[in-house]
This record gives structure tokens, C-alpha cells and sequence, in this order.
């Protein structure tokens, strides 16, 4: 039987107020959001709250994500935001409604598996319009068409781009504005419209809010707002969305008085970092059963007044806790601080040593 600790305790109301305002934000500018359920490892709660929400489209970066939420019978249709493995392509098929592909092998592979299944699966091609992910350069696009707009068992449902999460490039009206003109060439060529227009992730958001997101995009897939009511990619709070929606708790497991300089020589420390110490004295310090496999550690954030996070290693947290009322056994909560705040929330969901507790 678990003890419950250390755990990640899911504000699902706040999570649910967050997706309504972001639905209705988007139909007032006319685009649909496309709920991102990658950085909760595909909860089947968090998923249901997005759709209870309004969202219709939700988008993984794992098949086995989206293969476990259609089986818990989570009503929408699925989108595979991650460019398929040649090894996963059956079950891409099978589970994922719409999938994204810059990559013409990878298409045929579709293509074969499709025709076997007798389906039709929908394809988003991907453009790389300045963040150096995935996607084509826009001078191949129209190659690219060329060659796969007669694959049977395949239908080109729109064109999509990621802004952020690799190389930190913000969305501008003009990388934007490139999106919806190669949608709207490729159209020619492929002899009729396409659905989607999509441009993602959460960092495009400032673009709508200033109004200065081009006409013609119509999805813009969407996590971290949702989840966290935040934007790490420009490093700000969304005013008008919920920050209260995660929190971490962990068991006091060690409390002691000890020298704040390590003795004796030197290296690095367990996580290959260089330590630099301050000699502060004898000091009072806690230790929590939570560490690197959990969590970013730097991403957290002491709730409790007179604690101080020290550092940590895979499994251990040290907390100066000079001037704070604690004892073995009690539980610390943590806040999740920017700009990690996506990273604590991925690696705490994806933990199998972290309890994940509902608030409803």
C-alpha cells in the first residue's frame, strides 16, 4: 500500500476554468484550441476536463497516450503532435485521428498501413517557420506535395507549425502570416482546401491576445496555458487564466543540525553539477523523500514560511529549515516556480513514485 508521498495534487476546477476561458477566447477570434495533454503523460481525469470543457480535438505526443484515453472512452478526436516512428505506424492508424508528418517515408508507411485498415487518416504537414523543430523549410513544401498528394488512404487535412520549444522563437505576425500563405499556395496545388491552419504551443497566445494573430489560422494547440495558466517560452503568468493548479507535497524524512560546508575533498554532485556552498554555520536541516526522478528541483518553490531548498539528488530533497516549525513526518508543499514550472509538472506526472491526488 502506497503512503501517499510524496504526491502531485491536480486542481481539476482550476484546470477546467482555464480551458473554458481559452474555448472562448478562441471562438471570439475564430480558432479552435486543441487541448495538449503530453505534460500530464495523458491523465485520463485531465483529458476528461478538457473535453467537459468544450475542447474537441486532443493532441499527444505519445500513441500510447492517446490509445489509453480512446479506450477510457474519452469522446474527441486525437491528433499525434509528435512525427510518427516507422515502428508505430499501425497503431497511428488505428488510434490517432489526425497525425503530423514532414516526412515522405514516413507518409508511404501511412499510406500502406491505411489501405490495409481501409481507412482514410488525416495528416497535418508540418513547417518550419523559424524555431529549427521539425517541419520542412517553406521553399520544399510545394516538392513535397507534389509527391504525396496521390497517396491513397491519406488526406492532407491541414498544415501546422511550432513556435518555442526548441530553438525559443517567439511568434510575430510575419512567421505566422508565412504559415497561412503556404497553406494557402498549397492549396492550389493539391486542388481543394484544407481544415486546419494549426500553430502552436501555448507561447502563441500573446500573438491572439494583442490581435495580432493573422487571419486564417484557425487551431492553435494549446498546454501549457491550460495546465498551468502560464507561458514559459516568454517567461509570463497569463493574468486572466489560473495559476493554482498544481502542487507538490513531501514527507519530512530527516531532521538535523550540521555544518552548512561539506567536508573533506571535492567533486561534483550526484546530478554531475559543481556545488558552490556558503558557511552559514551550523544550521537545522529537513530532508523530503522527493528528488530529480520526480521533480526539476529548481522548479520548486517552499509553501511553508522558513524554508529554504538547499539542493537535492535523485531522491532527496535538502531543506534549510533554520527558521521553520518542522518535524520528521510532517508533509511540505511546494508551489511550482517559473520558468520550470512545465518541466516539475511533466516529470511529477510522469513519475511512477509520485501519487497523483484529484482536488474535484
Amino acid at each position: 500500500m502506497s503512503s501517499g508521498y510524496p504526491r502531485i495534487e491536480i486542481n481539476l476546477p482550476a484546470i477546467e476554468e482555464n480551458a473554458r476561458k481559452l474555448v472562448s477566447f478562441g471562438k471570439d477570434r475564430g480558432f479552435q484550441i486543441a487541448g495538449i495533454t503530453k505534460g500530464v503523460c495523458g491523465d485520463i481525469k485531465i483529458a476528461q476536463v478538457m473535453v467537459d470543457s468544450g475542447i474537441e480535438i486532443l493532441g499527444d505526443a505519445r500513441i500510447q497516450n492517446i490509445r489509453r484515453l480512446r479506450e477510457a472512452g474519452i469522446k474527441a478526436k486525437y491528433m499525434l503532435i509528435r512525427e510518427p516512428m516507422l515502428s508505430e505506424i499501425e497503431d497511428v492508424v488505428r488510434y490517432a485521428d489526425y497525425s503530423v508528418n514532414s516526412e515522405i517515408s514516413t507518409l508511404r508507411e501511412i499510406s500502406r498501413i491505411a489501405r490495409e485498415h481501409e481507412k482514410l487518416h488525416s495528416v497535418i504537414v508540418m513547417v518550419d517557420v523559424g524555431d529549427r523543430r521539425e517541419g520542412l523549410l517553406p521553399s520544399q513544401v510545394d516538392i513535397f506535395l507534389e509527391k504525396i498528394r496521390e497517396l491513397p488512404g491519406i488526406e492532407i487535412a491541414g498544415f501546422g507549425t511550432n513556435m518555442g520549444c526548441f530553438g525559443g522563437v517567439l511568434p510575430t505576425y510575419e512567421n505566422q502570416k508565412k504559415l497561412v500563405e503556404i497553406g494557402e499556395r498549397a492549396q492550389k496545388i493539391l486542388g481543394y482546401d484544407v481544415e486546419i491552419i494549426s500553430t502552436g504551443g501555448t507561447v502563441v497566445l500573446s500573438l491572439a491576445e494583442k490581435g495580432q494573430l493573422p487571419e486564417g489560422i484557425n487551431q492553435m494547440r494549446i498546454g501549457e496555458a491550460i495546465l498551468l495558466g502560464t507561458s514559459t517560452t516568454d517567461n509570463r503568468v497569463i493574468s486572466w487564466l489560473r495559476q493554482d493548479t498544481f502542487t507538490i507535497k513531501a514527507e519530512v524524512i530527516e531532521l538535523n543540525e550540521k555544518p552548512s560546508l561539506p567536508e573533506g575533498p571535492r567533486g561534483l554532485d550526484a546530478l554531475g553539477r559543481e556545488k558552490k556552498f556558503e558557511d552559514r554555520g551550523i544550521r537545522k536541516r529537513a530532508i523530503v523523500a522527493l528528488g530529480a526522478q520526480d521533480v526539476e528541483i529548481d522548479g520548486l518553490e517552499p509553501l511553508s514560511p522558513g524554508l529554504e531548498i538547499l539542493g537535492g539528488s535523485s531522491d532527496h530533497i535538502i531543506l534549510d529549515a533554520q527558521n521553520a516549525e518542522i518535524s520528521v513526518g510532517d508533509v511540505v508543499s511546494f508551489s511550482l516556480k517559473r520558468p520550470y514550472q512545465y518541466t516539475v509538472m511533466l516529470r511529477a506526472m510522469t513519475s511512477p513514485y509520485v501519487e497523483k491526488f484529484y482536488i474535484s
